[in-house]
């Protein structure tokens, strides 16, 4: 089994808790969060390694490039690192001429012999397919990224709540998510069936919740949670 993750996860103790008591292995990314970790990335002699992997994608408007470098390390500082990888990721905007580059690092517990290049390509590509798709539903359902909300911790709060209604809207059962936000405004007893709130319950939480519960509500059904005037 091999664990992939956000470099929110990448730390020795969850490392060492993988290989250790999981007898999984691990492919994790290293960024700004772990920056001894990512000097040490940058510092190899990259410009040495060929590039092992090469890969084409169009989606979303645009198209990408990725090329994917690794060594194999020792005692690199981290438990049970066996290779280090360099991915650089060029996109271009469909219609435009202008490239933009990325260059990423991972480090996995995976060795040569037990990966190929091509092997550690896919589990980079699945995840961060998986991470790009949520990204893509959140802002062209949500519309998270053309969102005004800015003050305080609103922005979290809303992130939240979109993942709650996710999380519901899945679980209620194979659906397409904007026709189901569409269901669920056209009666205000829908999204409280839909995360299983009886009459009984919905009598207590008017009582109890007020504002959050009209957000948790608005989120359900796609409206605007700002300040009614």
């Amino acid at each position: 089994m091999v664990v992939t993750a956000d470099a929110l996860q990448t730390h020795a103790d969850a490392a060492e808790f993988l290989v250790t008591r999981k007898q999984a292995h691990y492919l994790l990314p290293v960024k700004a969060n772990q920056p001894t970790l990512l000097d040490r990335c940058q510092r190899l002699a990259w410009h040495n390694v060929p590039i092992l992997d090469r890969t084409r994608d169009q989606a979303h408007g645009r198209a990408e490039l990725r090329t994917l470098k690794a060594v194999t390390v020792r005692g690199f500082g981290f438990p049970h690192v066996a290779q280090v990888i360099q991915v650089t990721r060029k996109t271009r905007d469909l219609g435009t001429r202008r490239w933009r580059s990325v260059v990423v690092y991972a480090v996995t517990s995976l060795s040569h012999h037990q990966a190929s290049p091509a092997r550690l390509a896919d589990l980079i590509r699945g995840h961060w397919q998986i991470e790009n798709g949520l990204h893509h539903l959140r802002d062209v359902t949500f519309a998270e990224d053309a969102s005004q909300l800015r003050t305080g911790t609103g922005p979290q709060v809303m992130a939240c709540l979109h993942n709650l209604v996710i999380g519901a809207l899945c679980r209620a059962g194979p659906t397409n998510l904007a026709a189901a936000l569409r269901h669920h405004a056209r009666d205000p007893h829908r999204p409280l069936a839909t995360l299983g709130i009886t009459h009984r319950m919905k009598q207590t939480a008017r009582q109890h919740t007020g504002a959050l519960g009209r957000q948790v509500s608005a989120a359900l059904t796609g409206e605007s949670c700002g300040p009614r005037r």
